[in-house]
């Protein structure tokens, strides 16, 4: 059998950036700007019109171009136009070959890389589908994929895992709906079926407490906390003083600081919102920032490797070792908002802005354009004030 030709090439197809490259006789590669490449070809059908009465020309997709070879797109494609040549929609006559769940999620998961915010998120949304739905729908055909698969792999963990259940739900509608959209399957997505026929049982949303030390015991805890001089002692401190999140006190860099203008900014890229929060320093912030200055490292809290961050467990640790397991690092945000609300009576939104937490409805927020930042340093300030009581007084002791 003579091998057919055209104008692309294999390491064409690897390496042909953004756009819709030509192979010839209607059979084109599509390349996305995320990199994703597809087959496509384009018939037209004889004796069929369109809704304006022209002869109908449509683009059928072939699959991916990591899974499709070009020769066996050709054939593909060659075997569309001579259906279409004859009268033939290819769409309800062409024999196709339908890939497994697992196939076509893989293909998504490559596919949406480039919009998760870093490599963590994407690697969350295909180990979900790994540990979850491949060993019982990974092998199947898509379009063989109905209610009772779906809730076969939703029900074992509905209740006991509701909130995993529930992303795996998102995620495989949204590989059934990418099936759909390349031609794949039909009809209604059986995820949103099993939602709206009410089968899987209501499970009451939990919602998790992180446990805080009252605000009154925060003094002497923190004045025990002075005396250690590990980085996640010092961090602990930073992170009691700003109100801030783990993640967002130990990735935190010298660029990001001003300490002439008194100000630490946390780019969007590191906020849980998504948006950009400025921390008003104060004295006391300033002053353990001081004792990080001689390491001399890229991260303010550097961990045990040169120029990495200390490890989101670190604090935690070091919780358990002063004897407050009971206790969490996050559970000082809680302390910061009770003592602002009972002791300091700061208005509900510059406490909850100084948490970098949206407030009020859409509109209010539309018209919040501030974040409040000058009435936040009056707030944090009050708040030092209010955690370094006994430190002074130990300070002032050794003075004398």
């Amino acid at each position: 059998m003579t091998a057919l030709s055209g104008k692309l090439t294999k390491k064409l197809v690897a390496n042909l950036g953004p756009g819709r490259h030509g192979d010839g006789s209607g059979l084109y590669l599509v390349v996305d700007p995320s990199g994703a490449r597809r087959w496509v070809v384009r018939v037209t059908v004889k004796g069929q019109k369109n809704a304006k009465g022209a002869p109908l020309r449509t683009d059928f997709g072939l699959g991916g171009a990591d899974v499709v070879t070009l020769n066996q797109a050709r054939e593909r494609a060659l075997e569309y136009r001579r259906m279409a040549k004859s009268g033939l929609n290819p769409r309800y006559n062409a024999k196709r070959e339908v890939p497994s769940f697992e196939e076509l999620a893989g293909q998504v998961h490559i596919d949406r890389l480039p919009t998760w915010k870093n490599p963590k998120h994407g690697a969350q949304w295909i180990n979900t589908l790994r540990d979850y739905a491949f060993p019982k729908i990974g092998r199947m055909p898509v379009d063989a994929i109905g209610q009772p698969e779906v809730l076969m792999c939703l029900s074992p963990i509905w209740t006991e895992k509701h909130e995993t259940a529930r992303r795996l739900a998102q995620r495989i509608k949204t590989v059934l709906d990418v099936a759909r959209s390349r031609g794949f399957r039909e009809g209604e997505n059986p995820v949103t079926a099993v939602k709206e026929a009410g089968v899987l049982p209501k499970v009451k949303a939990k919602v998790e407490h992180h446990e805080a030390m009252p605000w009154r015991d925060v003094p002497a805890f923190y004045a025990e906390l002075d005396t250690r001089s590990a980085t996640a002692a010092k961090a602990l401190q930073f992170a009691i003083l700003t109100a801030c999140r783990t993640s967002e006190v130990l990735g935190m860099t010298w660029e990001e600081v001003d300490t002439e203008a008194r100000l630490w900014t946390i780019p969007a890229a590191r906020m849980k919102g998504g948006l950009q929060h400025r921390v008003p320093l104060t004295d006391e912030m300033v002053r353990i920032l001081d004792t990080m200055k001689p390491l001399a490292s890229t991260y303010v809290f550097q961990g045990q490797k040169r120029h990495h961050p200390l490890s989101n467990m670190s604090m935690l640790m070091l919780l358990r070792r002063m004897g407050r397991g009971q206790f969490t690092v996050h559970g000082f945000r809680s302390t910061f908002r009770d003592w602002a609300a009972e002791e300091a009576g700061a208005p509900r939104e510059v406490a909850e802005a100084a948490l970098s937490h949206q407030f009020g409805s859409d509109v209010e927020r539309a018209y919040a354009r501030s974040d409040l930042l000058e009435r936040r340093r009056e707030l944090m300030v009050l708040w030092a004030e209010s955690v370094t009581p006994l430190l002074v007084e130990t300070e002032g002791e050794l003075d004398r």
